[in-house]
């Protein structure tokens, strides 16, 4: 142990000392950016982190919030998780999403439903075009067969139990980590019913920008695609920034895009109605 580390007292000072210090990959407290929107103030900005790779967040947002994505690199693969704040036993239903919309691949205007019909978030712009419905994550049994190792605390940590250290934050237990969705990294379902995995690396700062519909947890990882064929494991940062915004008006485009969109809508104003 270096003498610092030895010294209670000294140890304290060595470690007042990296008050300030910043790295790539941390939260900003308080958050700043320099690239909001124009019609966003800097007050408004609520979370801005950049998720390095292997690792993972949560957070809590309310109804209205922004919630931007950036492919810092055009190699992170962001697992998402979506709880319902107030009552976490609704949460993402990835089935529905893609049973209720007839359509498998997200994009613009698409919505993310909870398992009682509502709309949690909508997806209101993405410059990727490569998201995932069907794989999940990875967990420790193929991060090892494939890597050799994938406990989390390993070179190698796995996207399930990233995520279920991000919802134990909340209270949640590993009965709570559903199947998620992947955002940056794709798959298509070809007519044999074969998948096709759209991985890339993509090019560099490819944004999505999400708003929640409900108030949500969302927790995220970093973590390789489960269909990854690289021999090293492999992923780059990702950026996040989230700043509040006005609930979805009743002309709101996407809101009115389908007729089940519009009653996912309608179900989450009659929740808040009660």
């Amino acid at each position: 142990m270096t003498k610092p580390l030895a010294d209670p007292m000294a140890a304290r000072d060595h470690a007042r000392e990296m008050a300030g210090t910043i790295v790539e990959s941390m939260p900003v407290l308080p958050p700043v950016a320099d690239d909001l929107p124009a019609d966003v103030a800097a007050e408004d900005l609520l979370w801005e982190e950049t998720i390095a790779a292997g690792g993972y967040t949560s957070r809590k947002l309310a109804r209205g919030s922004r919630l931007r994505l950036i492919d810092l690199e055009g190699d992170a693969c962001a697992s998402l998780l979506i709880f319902n704040a107030e009552m976490p036993s609704e949460r993402l239903n990835v089935a529905d999403t893609v049973k209720v919309q007839w359509n498998a691949y997200l994009g613009s205007g698409k919505l993310l439903l909870s398992d009682m019909g509502r709309v949690l978030i909508s997806i209101v712009k993405d410059e990727a075009g490569t998201h995932d419905a069907f794989c999940g994550t990875s967990n420790a049994a193929t991060n090892k067969a494939k890597y050799g190792e994938g406990r989390n605390s390993s070179t190698c940590p796995n996207g399930r139990d990233r995520l279920l250290l991000g919802s134990a934050k909340y209270g949640l237990q590993r009965r709570d980590v559903h199947p998620c969705i992947n955002l940056f990294k794709g798959t298509r379902i070809e007519t044999d019913g074969t998948i096709t995995p759209l991985l890339g690396p993509f090019e560099a700062g490819r944004e999505l920008l999400l708003r929640a519909e409900m108030d949500v947890i969302v927790v995220i990882a970093n973590c390789p695609h489960i269909l990854d064929s690289r021999e090293n494991w492999t992923v780059t940062p990702l950026r996040i920034s989230a700043w509040s915004g006005a609930m979805t008006s009743a002309d709101d485009e996407i809101r009115n895009a389908t007729p089940e969109g519009l009653r996912a809508f309608q179900n989450v104003e009659d929740y808040f109605r009660r």
